[in-house]
């Protein structure tokens, strides 16, 4: 069974047919062509299809698209401004807390909804906020740093 749905993803105002049983994620990557969020475990156990819904992280494998319906969605396609990346995105590269990328969007999302409860959060509250993203690249450390930057520079 089909479902109308609308919904704001990115700023811009979206409206379309979906099937009862397709998840957010599948909606995003398959109807609206963002391949930012990423597809990991499928169980919402790593973090890589994390995008902010309303302002809060979500787990976009456990969401199925109807439950969607009029709610902001951020994903990371919408985060930078044109050619500028976001704060967070820039530290990301600045200090080499990318590496193959996967779990990268899903990182900065949540971490960006913690920034915006918490402008100047703590160490426990970063490690908290990154809690339940698994990176087998990076170790962890580079991008605790990254995070802490921003938050150090807002202060």
């Amino acid at each position: 069974m089909k479902h109308l749905i609308g919904l704001t993803v990115n700023g811009q105002k979206v409206t379309a047919e979906v099937e009862s049983h397709r998840t957010l994620l599948e909606f995003f990557r398959h109807q609206l062509n963002l391949t930012g969020v990423k597809e990991g475990c499928g169980d919402g156990e790593c973090g890589a299809c994390t995008v902010l819904m309303n302002g809060e992280p979500v787990r976009s494998c456990l969401i199925l698209a109807v439950e969607a319906q009029n709610a902001e969605i951020l994903t990371i396609e919408g985060l930078a401004r044109g050619d500028r990346l976001h704060p967070l995105q820039q530290a990301f590269v600045d200090q080499g807390a990318v590496q193959c990328g996967f779990c990268t969007p899903g990182l900065i999302l949540a971490v960006k909804a913690l920034l915006d409860r918490h402008p100047h959060p703590n160490e426990e509250q970063i490690r908290e906020a990154m809690g339940g993203h698994l990176c087998r690249c990076t170790g962890y450390e580079t991008i605790f740093q990254a995070i802490k930057s921003v938050a150090e520079r807002r202060r």
